[in-house]
């Protein structure tokens, strides 16, 4: 039997790589916030934040990066799983048990970056979900799509309706969880933050927000299961007029679903209509123009940056979470609660543009990312080689 091996460089989509690094980049602009304050869990930032700079700040980040960058990501996640299953066929490997395995030590890192670094975690519901997903590996593509519009489509209408018929009774915001957020997490004690980061992680993560999330992340991974099966995103150029269709409709929906609202107050009610249908729209519009960008050599000079960052996507997200870590808590520079939205902007460019330039020398020197490597030599069974030959 063969022996299952990671891509090599010449069979990567650079700009499906560049795609993941700028949804680390989105991902961590829409973090950021819930990290520097407890307004994102509990409410109350627009009353916080009343500058105008900051509150337009806020309009900013509600319309072009919140829920657009981790359903990018999650249609990518899925997109990747289906590359992996036809590379694993080639190599006449058992897909089922290498993917639990994958999957297994996915969970692992979700566990120990949602519990002792930050309750935020999105890896570890990656990690279980995708275990779902295993179960449409050898499903046809009119399954996949039949199911993901049905689970994402009956969800948001079920949820958007009650939330439509209790709308005078929703509150804005829970001032003693924000009290007790900002006391916690300014202290300098380890266990009290990781305590109230534990709290955190289990308040946002209750039995009926774990089964939204299976309701809304499954369906974009099998979007992204799809988009790998049709092969439009594999060769750009032959498929232009087609994605320029996609380009096109996605926009629509996301200037609609994301931007329309706030023609009319933006209503709190419909906000699970603007993150979950808007959200998949907006992220289908940014892979669809990353991807035609590509065709172009000024396009591709552009999305070279990204592609560092996208290439050690699992080493980027969590070493943002490390450096928020010390940056807002009490252990490091007690930020909490204290950076304004504007502000975070501009740390989230800087940590970034750092990513990059560390990215990109660190993969002169080696093939993959530091957790990267973990994650693929324990998924393969055999410790993968890691500096470059003449590094």
């Amino acid at each position: 039997m063969d022996k299952a091996l990671p891509l090599g460089e010449s069979e990567r989509l650079s700009w499906i790589d560049a795609a993941r690094g700028f949804a680390i980049f989105g991902i961590f602009i829409v973090n950021i916030g819930i990290f520097s304050a407890p307004y994102f869990f509990h409410g109350g930032a627009e009353d916080a934040w009343t500058e105008p700079i900051d509150q337009y700040t806020l309009i900013v980040k509600d319309i072009f990066f919140q829920a657009s960058f981790y359903t990018l990501f999650s249609i990518l996640f899925g997109f990747g799983f289906q590359l992996m299953k036809e590379r694993l066929e080639l190599k006449n490997i058992g897909v089922h048990p290498f993917m639990f395995r994958r999957l297994f030590i996915l969970i692992c890192f979700g566990f120990i970056h949602a519990f002792f670094i930050w309750s935020g975690d999105i890896l570890l519901s990656y990690g279980i979900i995708g275990l779902f997903l295993i179960a449409f590996l050898y499903r046809s593509d009119k399954t996949l799509l039949v199911w993901a519009f049905l689970l994402l489509g009956g969800i948001v209408t079920y949820i958007s309706r009650f939330l439509y018929d209790v709308r005078y009774y929703l509150q804005d915001y829970d001032v003693a969880a924000i009290y007790l957020a900002k006391a916690h997490y300014q202290r300098g004690d380890l266990s009290i933050i990781l305590k109230q980061n534990a709290n955190d992680w289990f308040y946002a993560n209750s039995f009926f927000s774990s089964f939204l999330s299976l309701t809304t992340l499954l369906p974009l991974f099998l979007i992204g299961m799809y988009i790998a099966r049709k092969r439009w995103l594999h060769k750009p150029v032959l498929n232009k007029r087609l994605l320029k269709i996609g380009w096109t409709v996605s926009l629509i929906v996301f200037v609609c679903l994301k931007m329309g609202p706030y023609l009319y107050g933006n209503p709190d009610w419909f906000y699970f209509i603007q993150d979950n249908v808007g959200g998949a729209a907006s992220a289908l519009f940014y892979l669809f123009s990353i991807t035609l960008l590509s065709t172009s050599r000024l396009g591709n000079k552009i999305l070279k940056l990204f592609t560092y960052v996208g290439r050690m996507s699992l080493t980027n997200y969590i070493a943002q979470s490390v450096v928020s870590f010390f940056l807002f808590y009490g252990v490091g520079f007690g930020w909490y609660g204290q950076i304004t939205p504007f502000m975070s902007i501009g740390i989230v460019v800087l940590i970034f543009i750092v990513q990059i330039f560390l990215s990109k020398w660190w993969l002169s020197q080696f093939r993959f990312g530091p957790l990267e490597w973990i994650w693929r030599s324990l998924t393969y069974l055999n410790i993968q080689p890691i500096r470059r030959r003449g590094a």
